[in-house]
């Protein structure tokens, strides 16, 4: 018997599929009722979609599949699809260059996540709940700073460092002379505590199940041996 290698076979176009779904691909192309090779596509799609699990139901990746049997069947199958034929520069586009913020951070501590929400803040148009999102933020910050600088932070950094990320937009300047104290982190720190709390309960409570138990063992088997 002869043998059959790899390298003497027709190359393989999309390795995550195998070869034999391309020859399933090639028999759909040289069957000569459309009805007949369009039913056979919509069935081999179903058994990719199984081969490929990276791909879910969504309408950009549903596409892909079909662009790959396409790619398989050399951009020349007649079938009833949901999508078209893609065009043949599919295979030499390169995809789109990837676009990085080339700002500098202006306080690395905080992130350029809280830049953002800075933004979205600034542009809310309920007075109330953009105070809200204000007051949040300036949590958000202290805290960021506190984990960072490791030591407690005045109200006075939080507000000035608000008013330079956004623009001059957010100024609580006038609040600090109140004298009341405006990004209060006790919330924050409460809900720690209480998770310390409960999770130290809980620990103790199974402790001292255990402990009963043992010592309810202990006395049983004290018992058995006094009457034996």
């Amino acid at each position: 018997m002869e043998l059959e290698y790899n390298s003497t076979k027709e190359p393989l176009l999309l390795m995550e599929y195998g070869r034999n779904v391309q020859k399933l691909v090639k028999y759909i192309s040289t069957i000569e009722d459309k009805e007949e090779r369009s039913k056979l596509a919509h069935t081999l799609i179903n058994l990719m979609k199984q081969l490929n699990p990276s791909v879910k139901e969504n309408n950009d990746n549903y596409q892909r599949i079909w662009d790959h049997l396409f790619i398989m069947a050399d951009f020349d199958l007649d079938i009833d699809a949901p999508y078209p034929v893609p065009d043949r520069e599919i295979l030499i586009s390169k995809p789109k260059k990837m676009e990085y913020k080339t700002t500098e951070l202006r306080f690395k501590h905080y992130g350029r996540n809280i830049e953002l929400l800075i933004s979205k803040a600034i542009g809310i148009e309920d007075e109330e709940e953009k105070e809200r999102a204000i007051l949040h933020l300036g949590k958000l910050m202290k805290s960021f700073y506190s984990s960072w600088n490791k030591e407690n932070i005045s109200d006075d950094v939080i507000v000035h460092h608000l008013y330079e990320l956004s623009g001059k937009r957010i100024d609580y300047r006038p609040k600090l002379k109140e004298g009341k104290v405006i990004f209060d982190l006790g919330s924050f720190k409460e809900r720690e505590k209480r998770g310390g709390r409960n999770g130290g309960s809980n620990s103790n409570s199974g402790g001292k199940r255990r402990s009963s138990r043992d010592n309810k063992s202990s006395r049983d088997n004290n018992r058995r041996r006094g009457r034996d």
